[in-house]
């Protein structure tokens, strides 16, 4: 990759076109690969402290939770609203924007000495991500060039979004033991300030266009599944075997999520300007392909706190112990990665979405079975079965992933007139392999008419 690009960039206070600057390719790239590594790994580091932070401040089973959910919701919900703000207010400003906000939040969560107060820093947090993570991907295309620089941008792009749910088991290991399990927060105030620091000189800016933001479907959509989690959280079954079906507040929850996603759909279908116009899912794979990963999404996320709430607090594991004990999962993203990736062009995407969904399903019930006394062996190749199906599902390509990879194109034929070369007849001699067989006239009104040697 060229580390140069010359780039353009507007004069301050005017409309002149300044004369052209150099852009670092590949600190740019390092500069974003950073950023999303961050959005990532944040919505995992924090699943290793949890016990650690549960007994800090006092977090009760269905609170602690919303540890993991503050995040989660508010980065969803807000994702589509902040590609819109890139667009319209320009990608590297909000970038940096999404950055400094991102850190603040984590800076403020790292000094909690409340569950308010940390919750609320978890969802700022998201609302940082949902702004860095549109943008992030949008500059990609506007810092490199079409070819193999944006090819090895977005390989690199990806490789981030991968390893760094992955990464971050271990990071949050480490961190907890060793220092605390405030430094999971920490640790993204310098790496986010060093970013912002740079990001001006190295990410090329991009002009905003005209448009809406669409504030009632962002708030509308955020509320809805807010709502949603909280009233079946709320209904859970508590350990003495309970549940909470009939309590009002679970009722008022579920009765205001279905209220407000239905408000959001309603909204969505009148406005000129929809955050998620519902056209989109007039494709049936394109709305296979987002049902898939809507359960892909709830079946991690729902592994990765329940499994390191149980080995911490059943199998007496340390937070560095737990994050080793992540190892094999880690590898088998990294390999069913790889070779998912390799095979779509081959075989297809459905084939691997068979296999996928059978070995994620037959990994999670086997995890299901698991007791204070089984043992890590099992365990550790039931969670690597299930990842390894989840990553058969990642290559998903779109519109064209029910059909088989595309025939060969058929064979040039020569213009009329032409001689035409017929390959030779298996070797039965060296004399009669060095022949060349000749074509005799083809009747009249056909495509080759003359006789060809």
């Amino acid at each position: 990759m060229s580390t140069t690009q010359p780039a353009t960039v507007r004069a301050a206070g005017g409309g002149a076109v300044a004369g052209p600057v150099r852009r670092h390719l590949g600190l740019a790239l390092v500069l974003i690969a950073t950023a999303q590594l961050m959005v990532v790994l944040d919505a995992t580091i924090v699943n290793v402290a949890l016990p650690d932070v549960q007994r800090a401040l006092g977090f009760s089973g269905t609170g602690l939770e919303w540890v993991v959910n503050a995040y989660a919701l508010t980065f969803g919900g807000l994702l589509l609203l902040g590609g819109r703000a890139g667009d319209i207010l320009g990608r590297r400003r909000m970038f940096i924007a999404g950055i400094v906000l991102f850190s603040l939040a984590s800076l403020a969560g790292g000094f909690a000495t409340t569950q308010a107060w940390l919750l609320a820093a978890r969802a700022v947090q998201g609302a940082g991500a949902a702004v860095i993570a549109p943008t992030a991907l949008a500059l990609i295309t506007t810092t490199f060039p079409e070819g193999p620089p944006r090819n090895r941008a977005m390989g690199v792009y990806s490789a981030m979004s991968i390893g760094g749910a992955a990464v971050g088991l271990m990071a949050g290991g480490l961190l907890t033991t060793y220092l605390s399990w405030r430094w999971v927060l920490f640790v993204n105030v310098p790496i986010g300030a060093i970013v912002a620091l740079i990001a001006p000189r190295a990410l090329a800016d991009s002009p905003g266009r005209r448009g809406s933001f669409d504030f009632p479907g962002a708030i509308t959509s955020t509320l809805g599944l807010a709502a949603l989690v909280y009233g079946l959280t709320s209904a859970a079954t508590s350990q003495n075997g309970v549940s909470d079906w009939a309590d009002t507040k679970v009722i008022v929850a579920l009765t205001a999520a279905v209220a407000l996603l239905a408000a959001f759909i309603v909204i969505e279908a009148r406005s000129e300007h929809a955050l998620m116009p519902l056209r989109i899912f007039r494709n049936r794979d394109r709305s296979a392909a987002n049902l898939i990963m809507l359960f892909v999404g709830t079946a991690m996320f729902g592994m990765f706190f329940f499994l390191t709430i149980f080995v911490q607090t059943v199998w007496g594991y340390s937070a560095l112990k737990t994050g080793i004990a992540y190892l094999p999962l880690v590898t088998a993203v990294m390999v069913m990665a790889g070779v998912s990736a390799a095979l779509v062009p081959r075989i297809g995407a459905r084939p691997l979405l068979l296999a996928g969904s059978a070995a994620a399903a037959g990994g999670m019930f086997w995890l299901s079975r698991i007791t204070e006394h089984s043992t890590y062996a099992p365990t550790s190749a039931s969670r690597s079965a299930a990842r390894s199906g989840w990553r058969s599902w990642a290559p998903w390509p779109g519109p064209s992933s029910r059909t088989r990879p595309a025939a060969r194109p058929p064979p040039r034929r020569p213009p009329p007139g032409r001689a035409t070369r017929w390959p030779a007849p298996p070797r039965r001699s060296r004399r009669r392999s060095m022949t060349m067989r000749c074509r005799p006239a083809s009747p009249a009104g056909s495509r080759y008419q003359q006789g060809s040697c």
